[in-house]
């Protein structure tokens, strides 16, 4: 197959807490070494894109020597770690920042969708933005007219369509930015995670088109999701990054399944960038019954989910708390909705426990997604595979079934023996 994308060595610093390198002398070194035909001195410091840990620099590696081709008509995913380096690796081949070294070959017109409102004047309208975006990805005035219905039909908002993008919500703008970027002929398709801001049926309506884009008219998209099930689904093959770095390149199931399995140490997950009052799910945790946090959990021992979740007074009555538990070949174990208004009367920050007793999951390995939303309305917030966890085999039920597949859970069934049936 032929290659559509070619990443060669890419890597990005950044100079922390600052623009560019920060000071005139940063600056005047560089063009210093630069004309005697010397090395950037500075590509010899800085520290790993490791946000956990204290910088021993004031350089950081977004990226390192990012090195893999994307063949034409793949479906790639983009897997990682918020900070791991995805959103930088799309902006510079999209071409919104460029690389400190390496290069990137890219065979045919790009069409990105990064951030909600990128590309978007809000004093625009609509169908005004259809048109720059369009100009801005090289597509002739008549051309973009010919789409310009299907484009509006696919965002489902006609009613707004001649009214300032200022005024849009940011899933309203998710929707009009997706359309224009599906339908605008790109040989490249590059969608970063927002599609979370959009509602069930666009999510999968979003989907249905990159399916057909990839499968149907053979172009290339590189998604990038921390919904692993929208991964598997719609991928052929899965990249993961971990610290700026190439963890694992491989068949998309092979590199959900890797990402999973290095990723159990998602215990205690802090949703970071949050504004302090707004309604979300801004941290989850496992732990034990003594609230011990961890991540592996004995066969015999219940595990307690822990939502630390922000609510306005405004939600209360309407909003629940949803839960999905689904196991390494993503299988929904189960589903489980709670109004929080049986739990709380007013607006504040509350923390809520869900405890999946003992006994019930056999061993595997497990995902937790959570979502706070108005039923067959909108969702307010969504966590997609945030936290995982580990049920060994502790008991004496499993250790002679090695390498079955076990099913999902452990169905505590009540037995009879009835005499004289027979």
């Amino acid at each position: 197959m032929p290659v559509a994308i070619k990443f060669e060595n890419i890597s990005k610093q950044y100079r922390l807490g600052t623009i560019g390198t920060g000071t005139i002398s940063h600056d005047l070194n560089r063009w210093w070494h630069i004309i005697r035909g010397k090395e950037d001195p500075y590509l010899k410091v800085g520290s790993e894109n490791d946000r956990t840990v204290k910088a021993d620099s004031d350089y950081v590696w977004a990226l390192r020597d990012i090195t893999f081709n994307v063949e034409k008509g793949d479906v790639v995913g983009i897997i990682g770690k918020n900070g791991a380096g995805k959103s930088t690796l799309l902006k510079i081949l999209s071409r919104v920042t460029r690389p400190t070294t390496g290069d990137i070959k890219a065979h045919g017109r790009i069409a990105s969708l990064l951030e909600v409102g990128t590309g978007f004047h809000p004093e625009m309208t609509g169908r005004e933005n259809i048109y720059l975006n369009g100009a801005i990805m090289g597509m002739t005035k008549p051309e973009i007219a010919r789409k310009l219905d299907e484009i509006v039909a696919f965002a489902g908002i006609e009613k707004y369509i001649d009214t300032p993008s200022k005024r849009y919500s940011s899933g309203m703008i998710v929707r009009l930015g997706f359309a224009i970027a599906a339908h605008l002929d790109p040989e490249i398709l590059v969608v970063d995670e927002v599609l979370a801001v959009g509602d069930a049926e666009f999510q999968k309506k979003a989907i249905g088109k990159m399916q057909d884009v990839s499968k149907g008219e053979g172009r290339t998209v590189l998604f990038v999701s921390h919904n692993m099930g929208a991964v598997r689904n719609l991928c052929k093959t899965g990249v993961i990054l971990k610290n700026g770095s190439v963890a694992y390149s491989g068949m998309v199931k092979d590199a959900v399944d890797y990402y999973l399995e290095n990723n159990a140490e998602n215990i205690n997950v802090v949703f970071v960038n949050m504004e302090p009052e707004t309604t979300d799910i801004k941290k989850m945790e496992l732990s034990n019954n003594n609230n011990d946090s961890k991540n592996v959990f004995c066969f015999e021992e219940s595990i307690t989910v822990n939502f630390d979740i922000t609510i306005k007074e405004e939600f209360i009555s309407s909003l629940y708390l949803g839960v999905t538990v689904a196991d390494r070949q993503e299988r929904k174990i189960f589903n489980k909705n709670i109004s929080l208004k049986d739990f709380i009367s007013k607006g504040g920050n509350y923390r809520l426990q869900m405890i999946i007793p003992h006994f019930f999951l056999v061993p595997n390995h497990y995902v937790v997604s959570a979502c706070l939303h108005i039923p067959n309305q909108k969702f307010v917030g969504t966590r997609s595979c945030a936290a995982s966890f580990i049920v060994e085999d502790t008991s004496d039920q499993y250790f002679m079934y090695q390498g079955v597949d076990l099913g999902c859970v452990n169905a505590n069934c009540e037995w009879k023996i009835i005499k004289g049936i027979i």
